[in-house]
C-alpha cells in the first residue's frame, strides 16, 4: 500500500510516477497535492509541503509528471496540449487511484495551470479548493522571453548541472520538453480560460508582483472569471516562485485558505 511508504513509484498503468508523502499530522483533514512547475520534480519543492502539512494539519502528496525526476520518461516533442492532458486525463487517473478523499491542489506555475484545467475541466469529484502559485492561463511574451533566457542558461551556462539534481536521466526529457513547446511560435495561442467558468471550488492565486514570467492579466482573468471566484494574493519582493521568495507570506496564505474551507 502506497501510503505505507514515504517515497516510490505509483503504478499507473501507462507510466511510473515518482512521488513523496507527508503522513496527515491530523485525522480528517483534506490531502493537499503538490504540483510542480514546469522544470520541477519532487525535489524542488525540498520541505515547503511538510511545513504546509504541519500548520494546516493535512497530509500532503507530491509527485513528479512523466519526463521529471525519476519518473518514466516521455516522448519528445511534447505536444502543445501537453498540460491540458495532464489536467484532463493524467491527474484525473492518479485522483482514482490514490482515493485520497477531499483534495486541495497547489500548483506551480506549469503545475497551478494544470490544476486550474483539472478543477475546471472534469467532474472533479474531491476536489475542495485550488491554490495556484504563479499560475498562467495564457501565453504571453514576457514568458516567453524568460524561457529562452533559460534556453541559453541551460546550453551555455551551469542550469542543465543544477538541473540533474533534480530529475537524473530525466534531465534533457525534463528541460527540452518544456522549453521546446513553450518556446515554439504556435505556443503563443495557448489558453485555458475556457476552463475557469467550470471551476466550482475556491481558488486562492499567489503571485510576485516581480513575476518574470507572467503579468497581471494572468490572475486578473482567473479572478474575473473562475466560476466560483478567486481571492488574489500579491507579494512584493517576489519574483516567479513566491514559496521560495516569500516563504513565510505563502504558508500563511495557504494556511488561512485550507482553514477557511474546513
Amino acid at each position: 500500500m502506497w501510503r505505507e511508504h514515504q517515497h516510490g513509484l505509483i503504478d499507473l498503468g501507462d507510466q511510473r510516477l515518482e512521488y513523496r508523502w507527508v503522513h496527515p499530522p491530523a485525522p480528517g483533514r483534506p490531502t493537499l497535492v503538490f504540483l510542480h512547475e514546469g522544470l520541477g520534480s519532487v525535489g524542488i519543492w525540498r520541505d515547503f509541503p511538510d511545513r504546509v502539512a504541519e500548520a494546516t494539519g493535512c497530509g500532503a502528496f507530491i509527485y513528479s509528471r512523466a519526463g521529471y525526476g525519476r519518473s518514466t520518461p516521455v516522448d519528445l516533442p511534447r505536444p502543445l496540449t501537453y498540460m491540458h492532458r495532464e489536467g484532463l486525463d493524467v491527474l484525473t487517473h492518479l485522483l482514482e487511484h490514490l482515493d485520497l478523499g477531499p483534495v486541495v491542489l497547489v500548483g506551480h506555475s506549469d503545475g497551478a495551470s494544470i490544476a486550474l484545467i483539472h478543477a475546471g475541466g472534469t467532474q472533479a469529484p474531491d476536489i475542495v479548493g485550488v491554490v495556484c502559485l504563479a499560475p498562467h492561463v495564457m501565453n504571453e511574451e514576457i514568458c516567453v522571453a524568460s524561457i529562452r533566457q533559460a534556453k541559453l542558461a541551460y546550453e551555455s551556462g551551469d542550469l542543465r548541472a543544477r538541473l540533474m539534481k533534480l530529475h537524473h536521466d530525466n534531465v534533457d526529457c525534463a528541460f527540452w520538453g518544456w522549453n521546446g513547446a513553450w518556446l515554439d511560435p504556435d505556443f503563443m495561442q495557448w489558453n485555458l480560460e475556457e476552463f475557469l467558468p467550470g471551476i466550482r471550488v475556491p481558488v486562492m492565486v499567489i503571485q510576485g508582483r516581480d513575476d518574470e514570467y507572467g503579468s497581471a492579466v494572468q490572475y486578473e482573468s482567473i479572478k474575473a472569471k473562475a466560476g466560483a471566484g478567486a481571492e488574489v494574493v500579491l507579494l512584493d519582493a517576489c519574483r516567479h516562485s513566491p514559496h521560495k521568495d516569500q516563504p513565510e507570506a505563502v504558508l500563511a496564505a495557504i494556511t488561512r485558505f485550507v482553514q477557511s474551507i474546513g
